[in-house]
């Protein structure tokens, strides 16, 4: 992948601060439409073909993990807290607003990376990031995970089911935020709450999306 000159003023430059629909406490970096910013990323690197730019919107998995973990702070208050695939920052930056005592926002995509750390400066709260692929990896201390809108793509969503069970399995609570996407898993999971999340036509076949948190079980 070719270089990023500057993600942050890039990120700056084309979007715009938006209160989150579920979770109007937080305001997001957004793109007001998805075909330009999917463009513009791609003439940014010169590359074609690039997956959709998740970082650029509050997507509805996230917004309803968002709004649980600030309705239940106990979920994550003093604890070691992993937003996995985390997008524009959204759930890390609940997880700190809720008192967690430490968040760790990862993404495999660069931009994802500027913009968590520029929503966490905008929020007031302070987020670590990464953008290794953690898949699979070892527990580093984390006492839960969070993962907003994991389910739409196979074959990674079951890499990442095999890999969050078997953290659950080590006592690791993992919560999911899923809007009916099709490869979530079919067993062991405990329904924890139901949003109707609004969302736009250029990301969803719907206006609202009735979206699910999930705890998994082990």
């Amino acid at each position: 992948m070719a270089s990023i000159k500057d993600p942050e003023e890039f990120i700056r430059t084309n979007t715009v601060l938006h209160a989150t629909p579920l979770v109007p406490e937080i305001e997001l970096h957004v793109a007001s439409e998805i075909v330009p910013i999917w463009q513009l990323t791609e003439e940014e690197l010169l590359e074609s073909g690039l997956p959709p730019p998740f970082w650029a919107f509050a997507w509805a998995g996230g917004q309803a993990l968002a709004r649980y973990i600030l309705d239940n702070p106990e979920v994550v208050r003093g604890k070691r807290v992993l937003d996995f695939a985390a997008g524009s920052g959204l759930v890390a930056i609940a997880a700190m607003k809720a008192g967690a005592a430490s968040v760790h926002a990862n993404d495999i995509d660069a931009f994802s990376i500027a913009a968590v750390t520029l929503n966490a400066q905008v929020n007031n709260v302070s987020v670590s990031v990464s953008s290794d692929n953690l898949v699979g990896a070892a527990n580093q201390r984390w006492d839960v995970i969070l993962a907003g809108d994991i389910c739409y793509e196979q074959p990674l969503a079951s890499q990442v089911e095999q890999w969050l069970r078997d953290l659950a399995l080590q006592g690791t609570e993992v919560y999911i935020g899923d809007p009916g996407r099709t490869y979530l898993p079919k067993s062991g999971l405990l329904e924890q709450a139901v949003y109707q999340v609004e969302t736009t036509r250029e990301l969803e076949d719907l206006d609202v999306r009735r979206t699910t948190v999930w705890h998994l079980a082990t």
